[in-house]
């Protein structure tokens, strides 16, 4: 081989290194912000919730009416509940009670760490509302939630949460 064909053979590797060296480059400055860049355009942007989950504290009385609609919570089993607070002690038997002309309703009562103590669907005097009896274990804030049977319905409930004595 000729110093020349030599020397040219020299060059056309390094042109073709250059040129491997500037695909590179082009691919880090240009095709990657590229890249980006068209995600960003086709990405949807979030949105932030605007409600925070916050059950209502029940009055003094421990009675309330109120109404069940569907922008209550949603149950995750179809329908929606409405949560109340109430500070109960160990060793406290309550009834739990709640009535409504416009959907068969269901309570469920939960501990703090939002586990059921007890729920009930139907009670005792063969209508759809619901009376829930139960022993509280430990003194604490309890849940009681309010929905409707299978997720069906909504409307207007009253509801009661007494401490039973005992007969003297």
């Amino acid at each position: 081989m000729s110093t020349i064909s030599c020397l040219w053979a020299i060059l056309s590797l390094i042109n073709l290194s250059q040129s491997m060296q500037f695909h590179l480059r082009l691919q880090r400055n240009l095709l990657l912000p590229l890249a980006l860049t068209t995600l960003a355009l086709t990405s949807l942007p979030a949105k932030a919730q605007t409600t925070v989950y916050s059950p209502i504290s029940l009055p003094a009385s421990r009675e309330v009416n109120d109404a069940l609609s569907n922008s209550d919570i949603p149950t995750g089993t179809g329908g929606f509940a409405r949560d109340y607070t109430v500070n109960l002690e160990a060793g406290d038997q309550v009834a739990v009670d709640v009535t409504s002309e416009e959907f068969d309703t269901l309570v469920i009562l939960m501990n703090k760490d939002g586990v059921t103590v007890g729920e009930n669907d139907d009670g005792p005097d063969g209508t759809t509302n619901s009376l829930l009896f139960a022993r509280i274990g430990e003194s604490g804030t309890y849940t009681v939630r309010v929905s409707a049977y299978a997720g069906q319905g909504a409307g207007n409930f009253y509801l009661k949460v007494a401490r039973l004595r005992e007969v003297q």
